[in-house]
């Protein structure tokens, strides 16, 4: 049977930024413990007390974000350019035979064409392309006939660039992705390559998380 401790510790790791929130001092743990004690109790008996939580919270062992903030600092002082990209569209196509020749199609006809924006995607059973809406009628027309899955269009993109080593710095993914989060905006799309981290939103959240990126470098 579980402990008090270990019932409580894996309540509060299934909660989205919780265990985050009480180690930075901005969780009441009172009310926190009061909240959480139906289902301690419904683990562990009835005879459970709120101050046996209190208790099983407090005494919690620094939780693994408390890891992964070993070199984080360091790292957001040393992005590169954050660059933005606007009137982006976003097609996911199931897979087929055809699709990845109308793929080199498609890059032979935009060919070295700056203006336009585009990266693909390949998954198991679908392949997601990202692009300039600037390309939108040769997209239409060099991929009739395969089966559009989705299309997303008033999108735009932000790109990091990163240290050399940020593949040496455990949680440089959460600690972006969380600060996004925390904000309520939503990704359509995340693009990484070795030294590059892009994520694809909506329009209307470009200009809240590009400043928001940003104020990570301050």
């Amino acid at each position: 049977m579980s402990t008090i401790s270990e019932i409580v510790t894996g309540i509060i790791s299934r909660a989205p930024f919780l265990e985050e929130a009480l180690n930075d001092g901005l969780i009441n743990v009172s009310a926190l413990a009061r909240n959480i004690l139906p289902e301690v109790k419904q683990q562990y008996g009835d005879e459970v007390k709120a101050g046996a939580v209190v208790m099983a919270i407090n005494r919690m062992a620094p939780g693994y974000y408390k890891k992964i903030n070993i070199g984080i600092k360091d790292f957001v002082h040393r992005l590169g350019d954050i660059i933005s990209r606007s009137n982006l569209e976003d097609y996911t196509y199931a897979y087929s035979p055809t699709l990845i020749r109308k793929q080199l199609n498609l890059l032979h006809t935009i060919g070295t064409d700056r203006r336009i924006f585009y990266t693909f995607s390949r998954g198991i059973s679908e392949t997601t392309i990202v692009i300039s809406n600037a390309a939108r009628e040769y997209m239409k027309k060099i991929f009739s006939g395969e089966t559009l899955l989705s299309k997303k269009e008033n999108l735009a993109s932000i790109t990091l660039q990163l240290p050399e080593d940020s593949t040496e710095i455990t949680g440089v993914y959460y600690f972006i992705l969380k600060n996004l989060a925390w904000k309520g905006i939503p990704i359509t799309e995340v693009i990484s390559t070795t030294n590059e981290f892009t994520i694809v939103v909506s329009e209307r959240d470009i200009e809240k998380a590009f400043s928001i990126l940003v104020n990570l470098k301050r």
